[in-house]
């Protein structure tokens, strides 16, 4: 009786353990916020690339008020390397990519453009205008 009461226990136990659930690493909760650290919100995706606007003037573009200051700042960059003396010109350089409307070509190095800004400028650039954007801008 002894043997068939030993294993009637050790059947008992053996249904018990399978019956419980092991514990395992999976299983574990850590709820101490100074072991773990603050819990960061998952940052905002990276903006999508716009489409690049064109025609436009990229920063250092020069845009002149009339065709005679474009040639005038022309004669001022010759000047300039050969030691001369430079004459004054209505131009200014232009600081961030600007979207422009061309009016008109005169060859390829003076074009008269319109700005699409707020102040709707008009001026003349020596920038290399092509009809089409280049390719990978």
């Amino acid at each position: 009786m002894l043997a068939s009461e030993l294993w009637r226990i050790s059947l008992v136990a053996a249904a018990a353990l399978a019956a419980v659930p092991k514990a395992s690493a999976q299983h574990v909760i850590l709820d101490a916020p100074s072991l773990t650290g603050e819990k960061k919100a998952p940052s905002a995706p990276p903006p999508r690339a716009q489409p690049a606007v064109w025609p436009r003037l990229d920063p250092g573009a020069i845009l002149c008020q009339t065709a005679d200051d474009l040639d005038r700042h022309a004669a001022n960059m010759t000047a300039r390397v050969s030691g001369g003396e430079t004459l004054a010109a209505n131009c200014r350089i232009i600081a961030l990519p600007t979207g422009i409307q061309i009016l008109s070509r005169q060859g390829l190095g003076r074009t008269q453009v319109k700005l699409s800004s707020a102040d709707n400028a008009t001026g003349w650039t020596d920038a290399w205008l092509p009809d089409k954007a280049p390719a990978g801008r």
